[in-house]
C-alpha cells in the first residue's frame, strides 16, 4: 500500500467509496465520474503506477482482475456488451496513479475509441 495513494486508501476503507467487491488481492468500486451507466473501477491490493510496473509474478493478479470484470458484468446483466479499459499514462487518461481496470457498461460502445 502506498500511504499517498487514493485508491490504496479507498482500498484500505480510510475514505468511504461505494464498493461492489473485495477480496484479499482486488477491490472494485463504483467511479464517482462515470462515462457509461456502470462504470466500476477494480484495483489490486497491491500497488502499482501502471501496467508497465507489473512483472511476470503479477500475472495472475492481472488475470483475476479482468475476471472480476466478467463476475460483475454478469451480476450486472452486461452481458449484450460491456467493455474493460485499462488506462496508463496520463497521455491516456489516468489520473490516479494506482493502475486500475474500468469496467464500462450498460450502452453502446464504438470503435475505436476515443
Amino acid at each position: 500500500m502506498d500511504p499517498n495513494c487514493l485508491f490504496c486508501k479507498i482500498g484500505a476503507k480510510q475514505i468511504p467509496a461505494k464498493l461492489v467487491y473485495e477480496d484479499e488481492a482486488a477491490f472494485a468500486f463504483e467511479d464517482i465520474n462515470p462515462q457509461a451507466p456502470t462504470h466500476i473501477l477494480i484495483c489490486p491490493r497491491k500497488h502499482f503506477v501502471a501496467l508497465h510496473d507489473a512483472g511476470p509474478d503479477d500475472q495472475a493478479l492481472l488475470g483475476e482482475l479482468q475476471l472480476v470484470a466478467a463476475k460483475l458484468a454478469t451480476e450486472r446483466n452486461l452481458l449484450p456488451g460491456y467493455r474493460t479499459v485499462i488506462n496508463n499514462g496520463s497521455g491516456a487518461g489516468q489520473s490516479v496513479s494506482h493502475l486500475h481496470l474500468h469496467l464500462l457498461g450498460g450502452r453502446n460502445f464504438r470503435w475505436p475509441p476515443g
